[in-house]
């Protein structure tokens, strides 16, 4: 069976190294027409503009797990369940804050990612700043539309990760390969 030229890889070379650029397979899956029906982006942009009026909701509810996902740490302490439920609600608002029209809220919910990923004993983070993420979460999207929004959450963000940073030394200063890691910030290549 002959190979399509657009199926082979092009190879160009260098004096000292080769840039192979495989073949585009997904070009052809493209319709060539120009009208939006066949347009998949643009039918998907057109379905997120339709529910772009649901993303504040959406996100309140977020919130409100957030605040219950802190009471439960607050009632019962760190265990398997709240340490799952508090850190997945906030890796959930750090990955939806974009979509749902709030960008400058994933820092804070990154900077409580990082706080409970990286503390070696979680009953030694204090609540007072868990509670100080949740309510700068909240804060941030309830004044969302103010025009300084952006200023007052960038501030609030980098105050939070300084005193998050501050912890994290502090509670891994026996482990001084891993506070290395962690204040580089994440590896680029996995480990194996």
């Amino acid at each position: 069976m002959a190979v399509k030229k657009s199926e082979t890889p092009a190879v160009t070379t260098y004096a000292d190294y080769e840039v192979i650029t495989p073949p585009n397979k997904l070009r052809g899956a493209m319709s060539d027409s120009k009208s939006p029906i066949d347009d998949p982006v643009a039918r998907a942009e057109q379905a997120l503009a339709q529910l772009s009026g649901e993303f504040s909701s959406w996100m309140d509810t977020e919130c409100e797990r957030l605040s219950d996902a802190r009471d439960a740490v607050r009632k019962s302490g760190f265990n398997d369940t709240t340490r799952e439920a508090l850190f997945h609600v906030a890796h959930d608002i750090k990955g939806e804050a974009a979509t749902f029209g709030f960008p400058a809220v994933a820092a804070v919910a990154d900077s409580l990612c990082r706080l409970i990923e990286h503390s070696p004993e979680l009953n030694r983070i204090p609540i007072a700043l868990i509670d100080q993420h949740v309510d700068a979460v909240r804060a941030i999207i309830r004044e969302y539309a103010r025009s300084d929004a952006q200023a007052v959450a960038d501030r609030l963000t980098g105050k939070l990760r300084n005193v998050t940073d501050d912890f994290l030394v502090r509670e891994n200063q026996h482990r001084p390969e891993y506070l290395e890691s962690i204040s580089m910030g994440p590896p680029l290549v996995p480990k194996d």
